[in-house]
């Protein structure tokens, strides 16, 4: 965060104290600083002396209860409307990380404005903060209160400014609390409004021009509402203009920004380039970022404390630095898996099956972002009740770890059913764990056709894992070799064995 003068009074804004500092401006009567709230009354009649397009974001008061100003900045009301619900969303987030549930945080957030207001005017400061600045100016405050209060948390957001269960300060009327469906039909207004020029709003026609249609803006504005109030020249052409130099194609702008809106609130600058270099030194490769952005472009909004969380488990894991490059690349999507809900106890679950979990991360990393009690271990009861032990469990993982990625019901089920009728034994699988990674009605069924009707007996990755032309080449070979050991065959003459064989044979 950018530090700031302080005042010539010697009271320090918090804009100059790191985040630790930020943790004790609310806590008890000795605190040399103490943060006061300001309401939208204050905004309100700030903007009457400075225009309607500007208000003030910063005000404190030193203990002798003087009141003072410092460090305030006017700035666009769009901007203080765009990082008010990048705060909201960062609230939101940290409650249900804490177990509420959607319907619960949002319930919270609408009886919270003034908490709102309190987070812009202590953390914000009216500046155009990059989500990531936004995210990691508030969560360290929040968790210090979750500290704090613990299990009331949501009663002192609720309450703020007055502690709960203390009678409420007498506080003018706040501006009618708008509900989430509010927030977002404003939103979609802005998108939607036609100016005195009689055109869309500039940053609309831009994502118009770049393939983009209304109601796919509209839609993503609901996802986002923030990005209705995104300024074109300050934070979406930049970031457009930066993915078409990494080589990005036009037609995947929209796709992109429509997946993660939130990465035109990133700084090129200060963050989404540090983060890509920090990554391509861990092995991404940077000839492939237009497929991984593509794939998936959130991995560029994460803090490099979040990414580097999940690196270093990698590392704990046994994973070197080239093949943590290139799970990141293939799969990007694992930085979103967190550590000690996902990885870690996916690993440990692995490692109860005897699987080496660094050589099944490397091969098969999306399986890390499955549920342990709704993917992995229904597909692990499922082969120990037709006869497997645990180590051919593992070492049908090991093999072929996209094996628990599969439905239980559209894949493996019906698979199995079929393989029974295949004259194969059941320790093929163990060999071979690859065939439930085959289209039962398009490739399985059809070549054991004619393995069956040639007589010819091959195994079960001779069947599957070849070409058709290899297929029909090995299929041809061993229906010759059991000719020329006088070996009987039953085959319709023509259509297995081909001209040359039919020749032969007679």
């Amino acid at each position: 965060m950018r530090a700031t003068s302080s005042s010539s009074s010697g009271i320090f804004s918090p804009k100059l104290l790191p985040h630790h500092h930020h943790v004790h401006l609310l806590r008890g009567p000795s605190s040399f600083l103490k943060t006061r709230i300001c309401f939208p009354q204050q905004l309100h009649i700030f903007q009457a002396n400075c225009g309607k397009h500007f208000g003030l974001f910063f005000c404190t008061y030193g203990e002798s209860g003087v009141d003072a100003v410092h460090n305030y900045r006017v700035v666009p009301s769009n901007l203080l409307a765009a990082e008010k619900e990048e705060a909201k969303a960062v609230l939101t987030l940290f409650f249900k990380k804490q177990g509420l549930s959607n319907a619960v945080a949002a319930r919270t957030i609408n009886k919270s404005d003034l908490f709102i207001e309190h987070l812009n005017c202590q953390f914000l400061a009216g500046r155009e903060l990059s989500t990531l600045e936004i995210r990691d100016s508030l969560i360290p405050y929040l968790e210090s209160l979750l500290e704090e209060h613990g299990d009331v948390l949501v009663d002192v957001v609720e309450s703020f400014p007055n502690p709960p269960g203390k009678e409420r300060s007498i506080i003018p009327a706040s501006p009618t609390i708008s509900t989430p469906n509010s927030k977002k039909q404003k939103a979609v207004a802005r998108v939607s409004e036609i100016g005195s020029d009689g055109q869309l709003p500039p940053h609309v026609l831009y994502l118009i021009e770049l393939g983009m249609d209304i109601n796919q803006i509209k839609g993503m504005t609901r996802k986002f509402p923030a990005f209705a109030y995104y300024s074109l020249e300050g934070k979406i052409k930049p970031v457009v203009e930066f993915l078409l130099e990494l080589g990005v194609p036009r037609s995947d702008i929209p796709t992109i920004l429509n997946k993660r809106p939130q990465l035109c609130g990133i700084s090129l600058s200060e963050n989404l380039i540090p983060t890509m270099a920090y990554l391509e030194n861990l092995g991404v490769d940077k000839r492939r970022w237009a497929k991984v952005i593509h794939r998936f472009p959130a991995l560029l909004t994460y803090s490099r404390q979040k990414v580097k969380i999940s690196v270093d488990y990698l590392t704990e894991l046994g994973l070197s630095a080239e093949s943590i490059g290139k799970i990141l690349t293939r799969c990007p999507h694992i930085i979103s898996y967190s550590v000690d809900d996902n990885l870690r106890p996916t690993a440990n679950y692995f490692c109860s099956l005897g699987v080496n979990v660094a050589v099944l991360l490397h091969r098969s990393p999306q399986t890390f972002g499955l549920s342990i009690e709704a993917n992995l271990k229904p597909v692990t009861e499922f082969f120990l009740e037709r006869g497997y032990t645990i180590d051919e469990v593992g070492t049908m993982v090991s093999r072929y770890g996209a094996l628990y990625t599969f439905s239980l019901a559209e894949n493996l089920i019906p698979k199995w059913d079929y393989f029974l009728t295949m004259n194969y034994p059941r320790s093929e699988l163990v060999k071979f764990p690859q065939f439930f990674g085959y289209s039962l009605e398009e490739r399985i069924k059809p070549r054991y056709a004619l393995v069956k009707e040639s007589g010819a007996k091959l195994l079960l990755n001779q069947v599957l894992s070849v070409s058709d032309r290899e297929f029909d080449r090995i299929l041809k070979m061993k229906i010759k070799k059991m000719l020329a050991n006088l070996t009987p065959i039953s085959v319709n003459n023509s259509d297995i064995l081909g001209p040359d064989l039919e020749n032969l044979r007679l």
